[in-house]
Order: C-alpha cells, then structure tokens, then sequence
C-alpha cells in the first residue's frame, strides 16, 4: 500500500486539475435551447393601428455554452421588426434572421416564422356619449328617477372604419335589484370592437337615482344607502 501515498501531493494536484478541466469542459460544451421571443414592431406610423397579425411572438434556437446560456430567458428578450413606412393594406415582412442581442458564446441557430403578415388600417378617433346598461328593478314602491355618467361622454380611438359606425357605448352592467337609494358604481367602457380603444383609458363613475314611486322622498325604517 505504499505506492498509494508515494507522491501523495503530486497526485491531489492532478486530480484537482482533472476535476478543473472537467468543469470548464462541461461549462463551455455547446448546448441549444428553444424561446418564445415576443415580437415587437417598431416605426409603426402615428396615423396608423393594426387590426391583424399572424403572429405576435417568434420561437428561436439558440446555441451556446452552458455559461452563456444559464441565465437567459424568454423575458429578457424581444424580437424587432421594422415596419416604418407601412401603409394601409396588407403587409408581409421578413423577420431577419440576426436581430437579438445575445450573450457572448451565443448564436442564433434558427427562427419560425421567417416572415410576419400584418394588416394595417387608417387610424381614426371620435367622441361618442356613454349609455348605462342598467339591470334589475328597485325594491317594491321604488324606482329609477335618472341616471348621471361621468364623464357623459368618452374619446374613442381605433381603427378608423369601426370608429366611425360607433355612435355611443355602454357601461358594463349595474344591477339596481331591490335597491332603495341611490346605486353609485364605477364602471368600465364595453366598446364592443376589437380594434378600440379609449384614448384615456379610465372607468365612468355612474349613479343610478332611486326615489319612491309616489314621489314621496321618504325611506323605509332600517333600509341602507347603498345595495353595493
């Protein structure tokens, strides 16, 4: 058994140099890995929206080292496409293949779809009223005197042919059943295309009056002041 300890020292080292070379071996092996990469288009014009996409994300092979691969993720990339210049109509751009900023020792390898298909239409806004879209009758010997909405009237953006057939829209719904008082809510906009949008995006405070139906402004013993 003395051979085992002869030159006890010089073997300890080669075995940490082994183990050395091992690691760095293993850590600079090239390996690929598969992302979800979502696609963002830049230079769009002001007067311009898009009202379709055949895709919003590119899925990419990359290839690298396990170091230079360890800590990336989907969300820490983003795939352009330059779309300045685009007119109304259809439009069909090729993804270019080298595009993402990587990691050093990382490379893409591959990229699906190689081409993007997008639609674009005139851009177009409009200032149309709301309506509340009220549910539910009040408790017996009630009903709904008025309704106040604010703002009474909203800004609506969007694709310019679906802006332009909108002549009002509607609050989500206010259910009124059994109420005694007043229902106040604050309620999102439906805007019932999806190609809209509000160009200040907030919900409408809206207030259901309630009175009796003799006109008598009187509530009954031990009712609340709100149903909500």
């Amino acid at each position: 058994m003395r051979w085992l300890y002869a030159n006890l020292g010089y073997k300890l080292v080669a075995v940490a140099v082994a183990f050395l070379l091992w690691g760095v071996a293993h850590s600079s092996s090239s390996i690929e890995r598969g992302f979800d990469v979502p696609m963002v288009l830049r230079g769009l014009p002001d007067d311009l929206v898009i009202v379709d996409q055949s895709t919003s994300e590119v899925n990419v092979r990359i290839q690298g080292s396990r170091a230079a691969l360890r800590n990336l993720s989907a969300a820490d990339l983003e795939y352009p496409v330059e779309v300045s210049g685009a007119k109304p109509g259809v439009l069909k751009l090729e993804v270019d293949p080298m595009p993402l900023d990587l990691p050093r020792g990382a490379r893409l390898v591959s990229r699906s779809p190689s081409t993007v298909e997008l639609t674009l239409a005139r851009r177009g806004s409009k200032t149309v009223r709301v309506r509340a879209d009220v549910a539910g009758e009040p408790a017996p010997n009630y009903r709904i005197a008025g309704i106040d909405l604010d703002p009474p009237r909203v800004k609506v953006v969007g694709a310019q042919s679906e802006v332009l057939r909108l002549n009002e829209v509607l609050t989500e719904t206010i259910d009124v059943t059994g109420a005694n008082a007043d229902v106040v809510r604050e309620v999102a906009v439906a805007l019932g295309g999806r190609n809209l949008w509000l160009e200040e995006p907030q919900p409408v405070t809206a207030r259901v009056r309630i009175e009796p139906a003799d006109g008598v402004v009187e509530a009954p013993a031990g009712a609340e002041g709100d149903t909500g």
